[in-house]
């Protein structure tokens, strides 16, 4: 790559870096086609490169098809329509992200986006008030909704039904999510099948 090349490289690196950590819209990130329309067509190759100048930090430039499911092999019009943003790049859950959650709101909101998946991606959202009716006080069910919709990892349409919102393909790997519930379901049955084994010995000794 020439010195010329590497420069312009360089000066687009910047101004994409500019335009991803600093918020201009209520969401976070940036629409593709406003990158486009900064960086020129070759936007992609641009923020790969800022990719690996990120890596050395744990962060990573992330993509998130709003109104589709990620492409293969994405198209720049698919990409334009996109929505870009910095994440960490492990998927560990850190105190600044906890901040102002209770651990039973993230418990909620865990199986919350697991019964929307197990459900292919739309439910109702009475459905979802009764499931965490059992897990949370009644009182709590209907704001706890509503703050995973403000905060973005829900979306409610004017049927009042729910569905996956653009915070939770950012931020959740829903496949690890559904596997750690089931593993800890399974290990409260065995647990339990432990405890039934105790009792009946128990009787049987007295």
């Amino acid at each position: 790559m020439s010195i010329k090349k590497k420069a312009v490289h360089a000066g687009k690196i910047k101004k994409a870096s500019q335009m991803l950590f600093y918020k201009r819209h209520q969401k976070p990130g940036i629409k593709g086609w406003e990158l486009h329309k900064a960086l020129g067509a070759d936007y992609p190759k641009v923020l790969d490169l800022l990719d690996d100048y990120l890596k050395p930090m744990g962060l990573r430039v992330k993509v998130v098809f709003e109104e589709e499911k990620k492409p293969e092999k994405p198209t720049i019009e698919e990409l334009d329509r996109a929505r870009f943003f910095v994440v960490l790049r492990n998927d560990s859950v850190t105190k600044d992200r906890l901040m102002g959650w209770r651990i039973d709101d993230l418990a909620g909101l865990a199986i919350t986006i697991s019964y929307i998946v197990s459900k292919k991606g739309l439910v109702a959202r009475k459905e979802v008030e009764k499931l965490l009716g059992e897990k949370l006080p009644g009182w709590k069910v209907g704001l706890n909704i509503d703050r995973y919709i403000r905060s973005g990892y829900l979306i409610q349409d004017e049927k009042s039904l729910l569905y996956l919102g653009w915070r939770t393909s950012a931020e959740v790997d829903e496949k690890a999510l559904i596997e750690m519930l089931l593993s800890a379901e399974k290990q409260k049955e065995e647990a339990a099948e432990i405890e039934s084994e105790y009792s009946e010995e128990a009787k049987k000794d007295e």
